[in-house]
């Protein structure tokens, strides 16, 4: 898949001196959760991200010509207070998550346009704590996972009247369907 690059991204990837950033936006019960993996907080695109440093990371993001349903996670280490509780009582499965791969100029400016590097649904998110550390695991599914799952809706006048009442359309679908019928014989 190509990406439509900014020329001051394209630019700065040329550059002997890269320095990448993540963006990660995800949505909870409560509103959306905006980090990054610089420090402080900074605005980009009209929003207020927080940094976590080096305790943000991610999994790996494959991208293929095939149709394929393929995820990432997001894992966060030594993980603030508030964010396990956001966790384990507002996450949602089927939320949307989004992360970008952005760059930073050598004053520590975002270089217009960060890329899109992935967008999806959270699936599970998974709590690791022992004695020194704690790790909260957020897995992102691709869309197309959907495929997968079997859909209930059938051609007959009850899935019908579901979706529009009082349509009349599916009515005889059942009397027909065993119907012998012979085409050009007398």
């Amino acid at each position: 898949m190509t990406r439509a690059l900014s020329p001051a991204f394209a630019e700065a990837l040329a550059s002997a001196d890269l320095c990448p950033v993540v963006f990660f936006e995800g949505e909870f019960a409560s509103g959306m959760v905006r980090l990054w993996t610089g420090l402080g907080e900074v605005n980009w695109d009209g929003k207020t991200w927080t940094g976590l440093g080096g305790l943000l990371s991610f999994g790996a993001i494959e991208e293929t010509n095939q149709v394929v349903a393929s995820g990432t996670m997001l894992s966060l280490s030594a993980v603030p207070v508030d964010l396990v509780a956001l966790a384990i009582e507002e996450a949602r499965q089927g939320k949307p998550g989004r992360l970008w791969l952005g760059l930073l100029s050598e004053t520590g400016e975002i270089i217009a346009d960060p890329v899109k590097a992935f967008a999806g649904r959270l699936d599970v998110p998974e709590i690791t704590d022992n004695a020194t550390t704690c790790t909260l695991t957020l897995s992102y599914e691709s869309r197309l996972i959907d495929l997968t799952i079997a859909r209930n809706w059938r051609y007959i006048s009850e899935s019908q009247q579901v979706l529009h009442p009082g349509d009349r359309g599916f009515d005889y679908v059942t009397t027909i369907q065993d119907k012998q019928i012979t085409w050009g014989r007398g």
